[in-house]
């Protein structure tokens, strides 16, 4: 067996790219050698994020809302038609609107957080598989959950946390469909990286009180998030699907 990870001159488009881990995710795609599409709202700073690469013109920047389910398929044509194929979604995109409490949740709230992080999963989801399964050899597609999922959320994040904990379900559910044309659905469930998101609206109380729950006793890099999702898209995870891998720093044991 080859330790290679496989992903030398594969397709692969990752959402939310501008974002701290979605960053370290296109770095570490870029270094196992694979085309990437940068995908978030805002293509300069995709850009941004592309020009630091080695080979950077290889690379590709897109702006677009995935809340508007309605583009996904010419989204995905394009990054087929650039790179040739596709073979790799990493999706990252998602949207996080804290609240002090459940009465301050407005139905805006609720339908932002629902329709970017679950409704644009799953017709994403199906855009991506139509274009494997065209292709006829296989692919992964790798979601975004949290340790809410598990949890409930913390810090006001409960409709958030009902969005990843439906990411989940959903995405064992499109493992079991897809798996027949081989293509492989898998979950991240990141805990507290040290990122934007994760600092944003919280006091430094609650992000030192959520900290101490953590036996590693820190929060992650975004780096630290990229292995997983590279291994979920290698050579090496052929045999996994369905699964969500956990990486929490021991705060969530399961």
């Amino acid at each position: 067996m080859s330790w290679s990870l496989g992903l030398d001159g594969r397709g692969v488009m990752v959402t939310g790219a501008a974002g701290g881990i979605g960053r370290a995710v296109v770095e570490a795609f870029a270094a196992a050698g694979a085309r990437i599409a940068a995908v978030d709202l805002d293509a300069e700073r995709c850009r941004e994020v592309l020009d630091g690469l080695p080979e950077g013109g290889s690379h590709l920047a897109l702006g677009a809302d995935l809340a508007h389910i309605r583009g996904h398929d010419a989204l995905v044509a394009e990054v087929r038609e650039r790179f040739g194929r596709l073979d790799v979604l990493a999706h990252l995109a998602a949207v996080l609107r804290r609240r002090p409490t459940i009465d301050d949740v407005t139905e805006a709230d609720w339908d932002a957080q629902i329709d970017t992080n679950l409704k644009a999963t799953f017709f994403l989801n199906r855009a991506v598989a139509r274009v494997f399964r065209e292709q006829g050899h296989g692919g992964r597609i790798i979601n975004f959950t949290s340790q809410g999922w598990w949890t409930g959320g913390f810090g006001g994040s409960v409709v958030y946390a009902a969005s990843k904990g439906g990411i989940v379900s959903l995405s064992r559910g499109m493992a079991r469909t897809l798996a027949p044309d081989a293509i492989t659905v898998n979950t991240v469930a990141p805990g507290a990286a040290d990122t934007d998101m994760m600092r944003g609206g919280s006091s430094v109380e609650d992000l030192a009180g959520f900290v101490s729950m953590i036996p590693l006793g820190r929060m992650a890099q975004p780096d630290e998030l990229s292995g997983i999702v590279l291994f979920l898209a290698s050579e090496h995870a052929r045999y996994i699907t369905g699964a969500t891998i956990n990486v929490t720093g021991g705060q969530i044991m399961y």
